[in-house]
C-alpha cells in the first residue's frame, strides 16, 4: 500500500507547496527461508552441500523510496522518484555506496511524453516488464534480469568484468547513472529513446550508452523489445537485444521472451550470450497464481569453451490481503560447460535445487 501525503499538510518537511503536488512513501519487504544444495545463499554453483539461509527479495526486491508529482497546470507536471533497495535480513543498503542504488532522477511529463533524468533502470528493463515469464521476481536469480537486462553476467570463468555503460560496476549494468529517458504512448504504442552520457574527459563516446524501445499492448497480447548499445571506457562496445511477448487467455497467462547480447572485450575478442524463456502463470482463483518458468542461458566467448545453464522455477504466491502475500518458489539449475567452476581445489556441482518459502509485503 502506498501512502500518498498532499505536500501542503506537510509544510515543515516540503515548505510552500503548489495546491496539486504529493509526495508518496512506498516500499517492500520480503524476506524468506531457503534451502538449497549445490547452490549458496548468492546463487553462485558450489560442491554438491545443503545450505540453510535467511533471504531477501526472493519474491520482490526488498526497497524503499519516495516520489513526488507537482502539477503545473496547462497538462505539464513535475516529477522525481528516490528509490533504495536494501537487505531485510540484515538492514544494510543493497549498494553500500549508493543510497538510492535503484533509482533517483527528476523529469517532466506532458501530453508528448515524460523526459527523466538521472539513475534509471534501462530500457532493457522496461521491455522485459511486461513478458518476463516470471513476472520479473526473484531479481537475483531471473536469467532475463542477470543475462537480458544485465544486472548480473558474472558466472563461470569468462565473465565480462568491466564496466559499460555508467552504472558503477563491472559485470552490472542494469541501471546506469546520467541517464536521459524519454517515453510517449501512442494509443497501444510505448515507444522510449535512451541515452547516458559517459562523462569521460576527452571522449563522448566512452561509457557512454543510447536505446530505443518499442511496446504494443492492446487486449490479450502484449509485445515489447528494446536495443541498447554500451560502451566501455576503453570505447569498446556491448550491444544488447531483447524481445518478447505474453498472451492473456483469462486464467492463464502466456509468456515468452528471447535476448541477445554480444560484447567485444578486446582486441579480435568477443563474448555472445543468448537467453530464451517462456513460461505460464495460471490465476487459480483471485489470491492464488500458480507461475512455471524455464530459462535458457548459452555463453560463447573467445578462447573459452562454450558454457551457460538452464533454470527452471515454480512459484506459488497466495495473497492475504493487498499489501500481504506469501509465496513457495522451487528453482533447479543445470550448469553446462565449466559454468560451475570451482570452489578452491573442488570442483562445483553440476547441478543445483532450491526451494524458499517466504512471506512479503508492501507498503
Amino acid at each position: 500500500m502506498k501512502h500518498k501525503i498532499v505536500l501542503p499538510t506537510l509544510c515543515l518537511l516540503a515548505g510552500a507547496a503548489h495546491a496539486d503536488s504529493s509526495l508518496t512513501l512506498y516500499g517492500i519487504t520480503d524476506l524468506g527461508i531457503r534451502y538449497s544444495n549445490g547452490i549458496n545463499a548468492s546463487n553462485a554453483a558450489i560442491p554438491a552441500q545443503s545450505v540453510l539461509s535467511i533471504g531477501s527479495g526472493i519474491d520482490y526486491t526488498s526497497r524503499w523510496g519516495v516520489k513526488g508529482l507537482e502539477d503545473l497546470g496547462s497538462g505539464l507536471a513535475v516529477l522525481f522518484q528516490l528509490e533504495g533497495g536494501f537487505l531485510a535480513d540484515t538492514g544494510a543498503t543493497a549498494k553500500s555506496d549508493k543510497l538510492f542504488d535503484r533509482l533517483s532522477y527528476v523529469g517532466m511529463q506532458s501530453g508528448l511524453g515524460t523526459l527523466t533524468i538521472g539513475r534509471q533502470a534501462t530500457i532493457l528493463a522496461d521491455a522485459l516488464s511486461t513478458v518476463d515469464p516470471l513476472g520479473m521476481r526473484d531479481a537475483s536469480f531471473n536469467p532475463n534480469i542477470t543475462m537480458t537486462a544485465l544486472s548480473n553476467t558474472a558466472f563461470g570463468t569468462h565473465s565480462l568484468g568491466t564496466q559499460y555503460g555508467t552504472s558503477g560496476y563491472n559485470d552490472s549494468y542494469y541501471r546506469l547513472d546520467n541517464m536521459l529517458k524519454y517515453s510517449t504512448t501512442n494509443g497501444p504504442l510505448t515507444t522510449r529513446l535512451t541515452y547516458s552520457a559517459g562523462e569521460v574527459a576527452g571522449s563522448t563516446e566512452a561509457l557512454s550508452t543510447i536505446g530505443g524501445g518499442l511496446s504494443y499492448e492492446n487486449g490479450p497480447l502484449a509485445i515489447s523489445g528494446a536495443f541498447m548499445n554500451f560502451r566501455n571506457n576503453a570505447n569498446l562496445g556491448l550491444d544488447a537485444y531483447t524481445i518478447g511477448a505474453a498472451y492473456n487467455m483469462g486464467s492463464f497467462t502466456l509468456k515468452a521472451n528471447y535476448g541477445y547480447n554480444v560484447a567485444n572485450t578486446g582486441n579480435n575478442t568477443q563474448t555472445k550470450a543468448r537467453i530464451t524463456s517462456a513460461g505460464v502463470t495460471y490465476a487459480i482463483n483471485s489470491a492464488l497464481l500458480l507461475t512455471t518458468a524455464y530459462y535458457q542461458v548459452t555463453r560463447n566467448s573467445t578462447g573459452y569453451i562454450q558454457d551457460g545453464f538452464d533454470r527452471a522455477f515454480e512459484f506459488l504466491e497466495y495473497s492475504l490481503s493487498k499489501q500481504t502475500s506469501v509465496y513457495l518458489e522451487a528453482d533447479y539449475t543445470k550448469w553446462k560447460g565449466n559454468a560451475a567452476g570451482v570452489t578452491g581445489k573442488s570442483t562445483n556441482d553440476s547441478r543445483g535445487v532450491g526451494v524458499t518459502l517466504g512471506m512479503m509485503y508492501k507498503f
